[in-house]
């Protein structure tokens, strides 16, 4: 489902080469954010808003049964479509469901 004006996806779709790319780019600013490195990153769900650019809500398995959410802003082609890490969120698990924050 397509979010309505600013609001975040009501589903979170299952993430792909695309979102693993991104979570891939700010995985060092996420390490040093949280004070550990991480041998397990891998995106397994996310949800996007539609801003000046997109922020992407990211569900992320750091092994075991310890996951993150990444809030990660992409910004708009004419400005480079670089990607920022906007927020993080610890200790959730695969169950816990990819909220705005």
């Amino acid at each position: 489902m397509v979010p309505v004006g600013g609001g975040i996806s009501t589903e979170a779709k299952d993430a792909d080469e695309n979102v693993q790319q991104i979570c891939d780019k700010v995985k060092p600013h996420v390490e040093e954010k949280a004070g550990k490195t991480y041998d397990v990153f891998t995106a397994k769900s996310y949800k996007t808003q539609c801003v000046c650019g997109t922020n992407y809500f990211i569900k992320v398995h750091i092994g075991g049964d310890d996951h993150i959410h990444l809030r990660v802003w992409k910004k708009l082609p004419c400005y480079a479509g670089d990607v920022e890490l906007s927020d993080m969120q610890d200790s959730k698990s695969h169950h816990d469901p990819i909220e705005y924050f």
